[in-house]
């Protein structure tokens, strides 16, 4: 690596990058809690995921200043390992997620990001906003009036400070002015402390102590086959949308790798599996963090926070990391998206609609997303299927009719392509011109097929004229009219 490229990736602004990554530590806390609970695990296993993580992905990850810890997609889905075998079986599937994540980065899978729509990166990015907010009405809900205000005068300060002054982060400000006030004026109101008890202890390398045994790799496979999808589909998406945050690029590739490793050590060190989190990335990214100091030092200063510093990190208000997240929430929403239902193509609002929808009721980002790159798919195929046109002409001696074919035969388009031909029609010779068109897939081969064949079978001569290069490699592959034991086998020119 060049020094520029070293100074740039590192240091762009190590002030800025320190600032952002303690806003971020502070934030880490309440949830990596949250999220063990969610799991059934000790809370020190979110915790000491969320450090190894963090550390881990700032020297290998692919995009500089992103945020990746323990995360709830990942719980969510360690819930019934975690109740019918224990921690250790946890430990293990975490390590073998990490490993096939490495696969993946290995076999460049995040190039697949590609096929994923701008429609459904909204709808990721709208449906992520509403779970974030969501995920705070508990600390909303049943609470004392002074919560209330708690919250409302973190807003106050996230929001006007940057009026005064921008030289440190108003989240960061808003955590250590609320602190302060609740430790002087002995608020009543939940704290972190609440949430579970801190680890006073540094984690330690432990193998997980459980039979190495085929068995035990059938038991921890399914989960950890999942921990690995759901970990880098949300990784490679956040990494998206930190790269248009920052207008700047990221290597998918390394990212897959990154998260394979950084999961790897959390497993051995006694945490467990995570990812990339929209929500702390955008609070980095928003108090300033662009390098990868911003990352390690959110990590470092996490573990000093909770072994060091407990007994005022426990003091701290839950009042005002709600805040901090609430404007994450509203700065993470794209609220142009609603304008654009009104102007953006009907397909493209469904898809993000339903996207968000999807995700925001089964709390499952892969089944959002998977169910928006779907209806992509459907739609795009829709609208190709819509340009595809057949017609035809006979000549004047009424002996040959010439059918000219536009646009693209593939699976969705077969089928129209098949019944624009007259076959019963009493002529002598066929002529099939496809010099404007493309035949993409074995549906499309089949269907020139039949074609070919039910002309034959009616004894009229037919010739394909125009094929592509590409079209005619996949033809010569696949297709059965031009093949030995098919008679009259039609000329391709």
């Amino acid at each position: 690596m060049s020094l520029a490229r070293l100074r740039a990736e590192w240091f762009p602004n190590v002030r800025a990058d320190i600032l952002a990554g303690t806003v971020v530590a502070l934030a880490l806390i309440p949830e990596a809690i949250a999220f063990s609970i969610i799991a059934g695990v000790d809370p020190k296993v979110g915790l000491y995921a969320s450090f190894c993580i963090a550390v881990v992905i700032a020297f290998t990850g692919g995009r500089p200043g992103m945020i990746s810890a323990a995360t709830g997609a990942m719980a969510l889905l360690m819930v019934t390992l975690v109740r019918d075998h224990g921690l250790q079986y946890l430990l293990a599937a975490t390590i073998l997620c990490g490993v096939l994540q490495m696969i993946a980065g290995a076999l460049k899978l995040g190039v697949l990001m590609r096929y994923v729509s701008r429609s459904v990166m909204t709808g990721f990015v709208n449906a992520l906003a509403i779970l974030i907010f969501l995920a705070q009405l508990p600390e909303l809900t049943g609470v004392t009036w002074i919560t209330y205000v708690v919250v409302a005068v973190g807003l106050a300060i996230i929001y006007l400070l940057p009026l005064l002054t921008k030289a440190v982060p108003s989240p960061l400000v808003a955590i250590v002015v609320l602190t302060a006030a609740t430790i002087w004026l002995g608020l009543d109101v939940r704290t972190v402390g609440d949430m579970g008890q801190l680890p006073s202890d540094l984690p330690i390398f432990l193998l997980p102590d459980i039979p190495l045994t085929l068995e035990t790799l059938w038991i921890i496979l399914p989960t950890s086959a999942t921990l690995a999808v759901v970990g880098l589909l949300e990784s490679l998406m956040t990494a998206q949308i930190v790269d248009d945050l920052t207008d700047t690029g990221s290597n998918k590739i390394r990212e897959s790798y990154g998260q394979g490793v950084a999961n790897i050590v959390s497993g051995l060190f006694g945490g467990m599996a995570g990812c990339a989190m929209i929500g702390q990335s955008v609070i980095n990214v928003q108090s300033g963090g662009r390098g990868r100091l911003s990352t390690l030092w959110a990590g470092l200063f996490l573990l000093f926070l909770i072994v060091v510093l407990a007994d005022l990190v426990r003091q701290i208000p839950m009042g005002a990391l709600v805040a901090v997240m609430i404007m994450v929430s509203i700065g993470t929403f794209s609220w142009k998206s609603l304008k654009d239902l009104r102007v953006h193509p009907r397909e493209s609002s469904i898809v993000m609609l339903a996207t968000v929808a999807v995700t925001v009721v089964t709390h499952d980002l892969a089944q959002g997303v998977l169910v928006g790159v779907l209806l992509s798919g459907i739609f795009f195929a829709r609208k190709v299927t819509k340009i595809f046109e057949i017609s035809s002409a006979l000549s004047a001696d009424g002996t040959q009719r010439t059918y000219t074919v536009s646009g693209q035969i593939f699976f969705a388009s077969a089928e129209a392509f098949g019944d624009a031909f007259d076959l019963k029609e009493a002529i002598e010779r066929v002529v099939i011109d496809v010099s404007d068109a493309h035949i993409w897939d074995l549906t499309a081969v089949a269907a020139l097929d039949r074609v070919v064949l039910k002309f034959r079978r009616e004894g009229t001569e037919v010739e394909i004229l125009g094929m592509n290069k590409a079209s005619a490699t996949l033809v010569d592959k696949l297709a059965i009219h031009d093949k030995p034991g098919a008679s009259d086998a039609p000329a391709l020119h």
